[in-house]
């Protein structure tokens, strides 16, 4: 399905946010995420199923100043 991630078009085989981040290597990372504006949860992200055209949001915490 096509996705938009980070403001990037994206084809994934995920149909859900958790398994979208295991796909992007990003399972075992601290992450905040939003699908479609909403944040999720990292308890809620097996329920947040994916369709085509939906925006995710995935961010880090970066060190520095």
């Amino acid at each position: 399905m096509k996705l938009i991630v980070n403001g990037q078009a994206r084809e994934a085989q995920a149909s859900d946010l958790a398994a979208l981040l295991a796909e992007m290597d990003y399972a075992d990372r601290l992450v905040a995420t939003a699908l479609n504006g909403e944040f999720v949860p990292k308890d809620e992200r097996r329920n947040a199923t994916l369709s085509d055209g939906d925006r995710i949001e995935i961010l880090a915490p970066m060190k520095g100043g």
